[in-house]
């Protein structure tokens, strides 16, 4: 078989634990805090997941880009030369231009190293919804799947992954265009959370709204009963969350009672974070359609 090497990039939140067990490449995202630029690695060299939350918290305002042309360049083009095709895991086309770009990147590197495949595919996820695509293509790899069964699978069980939110503070929704100013107000003085989805195109939409923190936390599990493969006791369940790990707990405990296999707890990185808030909870598993 072909050796091939397996990359992503940071918006899918993967613990450095995870990443190490994928034998997977994270390509960092960039962010801007406070006017101060950052890589958001699965390490969190750079800046905490805590710091960055406390500074949101504070009224820091946070902005994110997408992978560069030539960030891809130059992490492609060591494996291509060393004779190693490649197969990326891309953020949501739904959210940002990062798998655009990827594309624009390979066809110049195709065309330099043209006895190489570098397949790039469109996850329609964001954090540890993309996080649980990759672990899944990764494992496959890791058991013999080669890079043109990688392709098809990923390309035809995309809709298989399924993602449901809830966030904390509605004004971090209002900024990021998702909220009108008049319904985030409204709703912060209600007590009202919403509920959000990734939709087959990869946006994140808003699909039901409930009265109170635990009952958005509660209707995450209600989705998840209502849509998940029944298989519990092989699956692997992702759970990401914004500096709330108490709530996050609080969600993976209902969703291990129903016998799953294993889940995993990771935060919400800052790229992702600059638009969902502190409070976040996301809930990520293999069901559908989405």
């Amino acid at each position: 078989m072909q050796p091939y090497v397996f990359f992503t990039d940071s918006t899918c939140d993967l613990t450095p634990d995870l990443v190490q067990e994928m034998d997977a490449h994270v390509l960092p995202m960039s962010f801007t805090l406070d006017g101060q630029s950052y890589r958001n690695y699965p390490d969190n060299r750079e800046l905490s997941p805590h710091a960055f939350y406390d500074k949101l918290r504070a009224g820091s305002m946070s902005t994110t880009s997408q992978v560069a042309i030539t960030d891809y360049e130059q992490a492609f083009t060591p494996f291509l030369e060393q004779g190693q095709d490649i197969f990326y895991l891309a953020f949501s086309s739904g959210l940002s231009g990062t798998y655009q770009a990827s594309k624009v990147a390979i066809e110049d590197l195709q065309e330099r190293y043209p006895g190489r495949r570098i397949v790039s595919v469109d996850s329609l996820q964001a954090s540890m919804g993309e996080g649980l695509f990759a672990y899944t293509l990764a494992m496959m790899r890791q058991n013999g799947a080669t890079l043109d069964e990688l392709e098809a699978f990923a390309t035809q069980n995309v809709q298989r992954f399924c993602a449901w939110f809830t966030v904390d503070d509605l004004m971090f929704l209002k900024r990021g265009g998702r909220l009108s100013g008049a319904a985030a107000v409204a709703g912060t003085l209600l007590g009202i959370k919403p509920v959000l989805h990734v939709d087959p195109e990869g946006h994140l939409v808003a699909m039901e709204k409930v009265r109170g923190r635990r009952a958005s936390l509660d209707a995450l599990v209600k989705h998840f009963a209502q849509s998940a493969d029944k298989n519990y006791a092989e699956m692997t369940v992702f759970i990401s969350h914004g500096d709330c790990l108490e709530d996050c707990q609080y969600v993976a405990d209902k969703i291990k009672a129903y016998g799953v296999k294993r889940v995993c707890i990771g935060d919400i990185g800052p790229v992702i974070g600059a638009h969902s808030g502190p409070g976040t909870v996301a809930l990520f598993f293999v069901g559908g359609p989405r």
